[in-house]
C-alpha cells in the first residue's frame, strides 16, 4: 500500500526529513488516485486507509481531506505562517533566515486583518523589505 511505502522512505535517513512531515498529511487525500479521480480501494482492492495528521498541531488525527481541512482551519495562524514562508522564499528566490521573521510576522498579521486572503499574503510579500531588497541572479 502507499502508507507502507511511505514508511519505507521515513526508514530511509535522506528521505525521512522530509517524509515525517508531509506523509501524515498527504495520506488523507489517499482516496484520489494520481489523475484526481476518487478511489475507495487501491490497486490490489484493498479498502484505502485516510488517516492523516500534522505533525506538531497537538491535534488527535483525521480521516480524509474533510478531516484535513478541518486541521487546517483550526490553526490557520499556522497555516498562513507557513504558506507565507513558502510564497516568500519562491519570491526571494533563496531560503528564509533570522532576518527575515519580522517581515513574515508583519505579512501574516495583515492578512489575518484581511480575513487571510491569499491576494493580501503576495501583496505584503512585494511590499515587504526583503523582497524591495532582493538582488537578481
Amino acid at each position: 500500500s502507499m502508507r507502507e511505502r511511505m514508511e519505507q522512505h521515513r526508514a530511509n535517513a535522506v528521505c525521512a526529513a522530509c517524509h515525517r512531515l508531509m506523509d501524515p498529511a498527504g495520506l488523507s487525500m489517499e482516496n484520489f488516485d494520481a489523475i484526481g479521480r476518487w478511489r475507495d480501494r487501491s490497486d490490489d482492492w484493498t479498502p484505502i486507509d485516510a488517516s492523516g495528521s500534522i505533525p506538531g498541531s497537538g491535534r488527535d488525527g483525521f480521516s480524509g481531506v474533510g478531516g484535513l481541512r478541518d486541521a487546517v482551519l483550526a490553526r490557520p495562524d499556522v497555516f498562513v505562517g507557513t504558506m507565507t514562508e513558502k510564497l516568500m522564499t519562491y519570491a526571494l528566490g533563496r531560503g528564509l533566515d533570522h532576518y527575515d521573521g519580522p517581515a513574515v510576522r508583519r505579512i501574516v498579521r495583515s492578512a489575518a486583518r484581511n480575513d487571510n486572503r491569499f491576494s493580501s499574503l503576495v501583496l505584503g510579500i512585494v511590499e515587504s523589505t526583503p523582497f524591495q531588497m532582493r538582488r537578481s541572479q
